[in-house]
């Protein structure tokens, strides 16, 4: 899948957004900032509503990031509606969900199961050009980690930033970096 380094493919969704009115994203308004494709297989399961809390409790700091977050699933603006308005968990959360019943984004992103009309968890970073950082598909009984994600972004703005450097394993904001040489190939 050759997913890494491609441009989003054009899109508009429907989305809802707690004390919002329904309303269009598109990938224009992708363009200049951060984002954040968190799919997620449906409303009203087991795993998605734990992950969906987790990333709600990183999404301040996210924003503080210049990073948007938009929950993506196979049902409707209609639906997350719904369950935001009766789950616990997801009625605090602040982000924007994607209505994706049309199944272009799942399409797009390569994650819709065929057959199924269901979305992987999955979770794509695009970057302000539009370009796909950073992709994560897990199988279904696998919750993801909102700390880790968060982890990735700060490594992907700190090498977009400082051309020339790369993050090495398990990096974390204000650890030491690497400038890629011949002088440390067989170094390290």
């Amino acid at each position: 899948m050759g997913i890494i380094g491609s441009t989003i493919q054009p899109f508009k969704a429907t989305a809802f957004q707690a004390g919002k009115d329904f309303f269009d994203v598109t990938d224009e308004d992708l363009k200049g900032k951060w984002s954040v494709f968190f799919f997620y297989p449906a409303d009203f399961t087991f795993v998605c509503p734990t992950e969906l809390e987790d990333m709600g409790e990183k999404y301040e700091m996210l924003q503080g990031m210049g990073v948007e977050v938009y929950g993506v699933s196979t049902d409707t603006h209609f639906s997350h509606k719904a369950w935001h308005d009766s789950s616990e968990k997801i009625g605090k959360l602040k982000f924007p969900f994607l209505g994706d019943q049309n199944h272009v984004l799942a399409n797009n992103f390569g994650v819709l199961r065929e057959g199924v009309g269901l979305a992987d968890r999955a979770t794509f970073v695009v970057d302000p050009d539009g370009v796909i950082q950073i992709m994560e598909i897990t199988c279904e009984g696998v919750g993801r980690n909102a700390n880790e994600l968060t982890r990735k972004i700060k490594a992907a703005q700190y090498v977009r930033a400082n051309p020339g450097q790369v993050c090495p394993a398990a990096w974390e904001e204000g650890s030491d970096t690497l400038a890629p040489s011949l002088d440390l190939v067989g170094k390290i």
